[in-house]
């Protein structure tokens, strides 16, 4: 039995316990912060990457140490490479969204779904080298599953699944890319992409030229200022590489190395081929020599008389398409839009014939001084034919010739958004056009009513949710969200049977019958929208 000093004994010693163990976890907590300075010193200093790995890994012994103490402060923040939205940015979002889909219809496209996620082998060998970026799920119960990394793919799979042959679809949904984020130039891991595609065998460059048509309406309804669609075709490229010496296995590595020139230097460009592809010094030079060529139907009429190329029937073919497609864009009023460009390479296997690009002149992320890229946004819309992606997924192999483009939504958001701001020009987040005011008490009943009225004549109510709200507070609420109307309504308006139509903007007011209040509201709307 133990005794009262016993007891004493034990709590004695149990605090002298509680008290060490406080002093080893202060000790191990100060330990971790010093070897956190030292990660962060030598990450500062870039250091090399197997003594910042050495240093790291102590670290996380450290903290594996420390175990779990109680509970942790939880950071609230959204995953790297991923946003919300405020009300003032989706209103500038969906205003985007609005035009674009408003483009995709007048040129008779109808619109899809798909899963966001597919099974992997659907996706896998169909990007190149940004294969590495795709987001593999965890398997679920037998099958391996990948987040999209696109919308074209799974639109191929979507084809040759239901053995559709002809169908011109726009489809806008979210993708996911394992990607280093910039998210000063619209560059996300989850980001909305807007796809307009023509499927089916018809005559050449007539539906690309349609494709390149709706990437320069797009761009000119947003007023991003002055753009320029690049265009080029992956059978010049294929023949440009064969007459400058590439070997065949090294095209599509060769083709991705080009692909980086509009987002730095060519030195670097030819440094990687050399250094890390294994191309050979003298091709590469002659590949610098093409990649520079640029213009219109003058500089396309002097490559087809180049002794080189000329030898290619792959790069003659290019060439050919390319002139017969320019002069498309010159019937469709783009031409000023759209320059042939032999440095657009864009890097995705699947395309097989013309490629293009939508580029904004005034936007830029070449490297900076420092090897920094520079805040700001240049690509904003791609795409390009695809015969051959639909018969991957196809039984007997049956092509569907496709042709499409991709609006970069993200890229074209961060741009209105900073126009949004500097503009200072107030956003409206909803589309109220009346708001119910009452200017007397126990007035609710009649509010509600009217709310109800105007709710069945289609226009777009509001009111407080208060019974006895004040009439400061709810005229305050209409001109801080910029509702173009308001009803008052009192005893005595109630009585006469009227309502007072109020102009916020104006604070103009008139009396107005209760029996063609909608009728009234609807010529005031009209109005002011003219107006």
């Amino acid at each position: 039995m133990s005794t009262e000093s016993d007891t004493d004994e034990m709590r004695a010693i149990t605090d002298e316990t509680d008290e060490n163990m406080a002093d080893v976890q202060k000790a191990l907590k100060d330990e971790i912060k010093q070897q956190g300075e030292v990660v962060r010193k030598l990450k500062a200093e870039k250091a090399d990457k197997d003594k910042i790995g050495e240093e790291v890994a102590k670290l996380l012994e450290l903290k594996a140490q420390l175990g779990d103490d109680g509970p942790k402060k939880f950071v609230l923040k959204t995953a790297k490479g991923t946003r919300d939205y405020s009300p003032q940015q989706m209103a500038i979002r969906e205003g985007v969204f609005n035009k674009i889909i408003k483009t995709f219809k007048r040129h008779g496209a109808e619109t899809i779904d798909t899963p966001v996620f597919e099974l992997k082998e659907t996706l896998t060998g169909k990007y190149g080298e940004d294969s590495k970026l795709i987001y593999d799920l965890a398997d679920q119960g037998g099958e391996l599953l990948s987040l999209r990394y696109d919308l074209t793919v799974p639109f191929a799979r979507y084809l040759a699944m239901n053995k559709i042959s002809n169908i011109k679809r726009y489809h806008i949904a979210k993708v996911y890319r394992r990607d280093n984020p910039a998210m000063t130039r619209g560059r996300y891991r989850e980001f909305y992409q807007c796809d307009f595609d023509i499927a089916g065998q018809y005559d050449g460059m007539i539906p690309d030229a349609e494709c390149i048509k709706i990437v320069v309406e797009i761009l000119e309804s947003l007023e991003l200022g002055d753009f320029v669609v690049k265009v080029n075709h992956r059978k010049l490229l294929d023949g440009m590489f064969a007459a400058c010496g590439v070997p065949d296995d090294k095209f599509r590595t060769i083709c991705s190395a080009v692909d980086k020139l509009d987002k730095t230097f060519w030195d670097d460009v030819r440094a990687e081929m050399i250094d890390e592809k294994g191309l050979d010094a003298a091709a590469a030079d002659k590949i610098g020599g093409y990649v520079r060529c640029s213009g219109g139907i003058d500089k396309i009429n002097e490559l087809l008389k180049d002794e080189a190329l000329k030898s290619q029937k792959l790069a003659v073919q290019g060439l050919e398409d390319l002139k017969l497609l320019l002069q498309y864009c010159d019937l469709f009023g783009i031409s000023h839009r759209v320059q042939f460009d032999l440095s657009l390479a864009r890097g995705l296997d699947y395309y097989t014939g013309v490629i293009y690009e939508g580029v904004l002149k005034g936007h830029t992320h070449k490297p900076g001084a420092q090897g920094e890229e520079n805040p700001g946004v240049g690509s904003v819309a791609g795409g390009g034919r695809y015969d051959g992606l639909v018969g991957m997924f196809d039984p007997k192999g049956k092509m569907v010739p496709c042709v499409g483009v991709s609006i970069g939504i993200e890229r074209l958001f961060s741009i209105m958004e900073a126009k949004a701001l500097a503009s200072e020009q107030k956003i409206r987040t909803t589309e109220t056009e009346v708001f119910v005011i009452s200017a007397q008490k126990n007035l609710l009943e009649e509010r509600l009513k009217l709310c109800q009225e105007l709710w069945s004549a289609d226009i777009k109510t509001e009111s407080s949710y208060k019974k006895n709200p004040k009439a400061l507070d709810q005229f305050q609420y209409c001109e801080t969200n910029n509702i173009p109307l308001a009803i008052i309504i009192g005893q005595s308006e109630i009585e006469a049977g009227i309502i007072k139509l109020r102009v916020v903007a104006t604070r103009k007011e008139r009396d107005v019958p209760r029996g063609s209040m909608a009728e009234e509201i609807q010529k005031e709307l009209k109005e002011i929208n003219s107006s």
